[in-house]
């Protein structure tokens, strides 16, 4: 598995490959009420901070590439009433509406829903987060950030802020994909809009079930040059910091971070 033939890239090997049950088990399952995970915990820390602040708020929201996964709304929906998700494939939105609608067998988030609380103030109970939440999720739409309209044939109207999660790494095989991704996310923007990035640096493999995908080679320059390419001014960029070893058995990176951008007027 370590030879560049056996690692999976592009679309079409998420169709394929990717398990939503192994990705969750692998990068989201915590003992109990610790959350030993530090990239997750950087994430969730620097989301809460961003969303309730009051700065970046409005009606709608989008999540392009939301995955089986609900972590990146929870601060969210303190802002955002209106939050629409969405996903490239049939698998990963399918085990989403598990946790949505609450059915048998969905992942158990709720060691990360306690913990979002606490950094918000323990305001409200978690379980009451967690309806909050699904009350706000008004949409769940296929898309494909690759398209000039992402959430095709679906035509939305410019929203508020685009939320999107590893999601331009993971679909972008060059440049000029990622290009023309961030691109895409900004046709879904109001002018004035916020764009929230999240995503790790220069990955170079990470590893699901028994599948393991090939990102984007993406470079904080690189990254920060095309989103003032495309017409986005930097509000807030937040990383790890730079380490020469990898962080976890299951994927090799050099870095993770969160970034907020807003659209030129």
């Amino acid at each position: 598995m370590d030879a560049m033939s056996d690692l999976l890239y592009g679309q079409e090997s998420y169709h394929r490959f990717f398990s939503p049950k192994a990705y969750l088990n692998s990068y989201y399952n915590v003992d109990g009420d610790t959350l030993g995970n530090s990239r997750l915990l950087f994430k969730l820390k620097h989301l809460a901070k961003i969303f309730t602040s009051g700065k970046v708020k409005g009606e709608t929201l989008i999540d392009i590439g939301t995955g089986p996964t609900i972590y990146q709304l929870l601060s969210a929906c303190e802002a955002f009433s209106n939050i629409i998700v969405s996903d490239l494939t049939e698998a990963n939105l399918e085990e989403f509406n598990k946790w949505l609608l609450n059915k048998p067998g969905a992942f158990d988030w709720s060691p990360v829903v306690k913990y979002v609380c606490h950094l918000e103030g323990d305001r409200v109970p978690w379980e009451e987060k967690e309806e909050q939440l699904r009350r706000a999720i008004k949409q769940v739409l296929k898309c494909d950030v690759l398209l000039s309209n992402p959430t095709d044939p679906v035509v939305l109207p410019q929203v508020d802020c685009v939320l999107s999660c590893a999601c331009l790494e993971a679909a972008c095989k060059e440049k000029e994909d990622y290009i023309a991704g961030l691109n895409n996310l900004s046709a879904l923007l109001k002018p004035g809009g916020y764009l929230v990035l999240t995503g790790v640096l220069e990955s170079r493999y990470y590893v699901v079930g028994e599948s393991k995908f090939l990102p984007f080679h993406l470079t904080k320059d690189f990254m920060m040059e095309t989103l003032n390419r495309v017409g986005f001014v930097i509000e807030s960029f937040e990383w790890s910091g730079e380490k020469k070893e990898p962080w976890e058995k299951t994927a090799k990176f050099l870095a993770y971070y969160v970034l907020v951008a807003q659209k030129k007027v």
